[in-house]
């Protein structure tokens, strides 16, 4: 069974535009990467967790917040990995500035012995709808076109 994440798409709307807000991973694998490599906020759903409340709880993790609103479901997304992503869209202005993330530790360099931490993010930015495109992850592109198809139907 393919493990399973939840996450929030977090928008606002600046000047009738559509903009979104992505997390860039940390630590030394995502370091020197940009373009496809940011994220929702997202995280494993634990044992008997309830999916929605996994994704406020990580995105709150992740982005040092507490995040507030109308939770839409989008849907759930298979990643080339294999993992599932059950995401949903709320509207929030959170400052990217001032993110504080929890942190992860890894053996670094590898095969040192030597255990470092990392933060989970360690940046976070507002992105209009072809920058949110370019930046993203492949698997989650098609939260921004189900969240836009959604949008266009109400």
């Amino acid at each position: 069974m393919p493990q399973k994440s939840a996450g929030l798409l977090i928008h606002r709307r600046t000047a009738g535009v559509f903009e979104f807000l992505l997390v860039h991973p940390g630590g030394p694998f995502w370091a020197r990467k940009d373009e496809g490599a940011w994220t929702i906020p997202k995280g494993l759903i634990g044992d008997n967790e309830d999916e929605l409340e996994a994704a406020k709880r990580e995105a709150e993790e992740e982005l040092g917040v507490t995040v507030d609103g109308d939770f839409r479901p989008l849907g759930s997304y298979k990643q080339p990995g294999g993992k599932i992503v059950i995401a949903w869209s709320v509207e929030a202005d959170i400052d990217a500035n001032a993110v504080r993330s929890n942190t992860f530790t890894m053996e670094w360099p590898p095969k040192s012995g030597t255990m470092k931490a990392f933060p989970e993010v360690d940046k976070a930015g507002w992105f209009s709808l072809p920058e949110a495109g370019v930046k993203i992850l492949k698997g989650q592109r098609p939260m921004l076109d189900d969240f836009l198809e959604r949008r266009s139907a109400e």
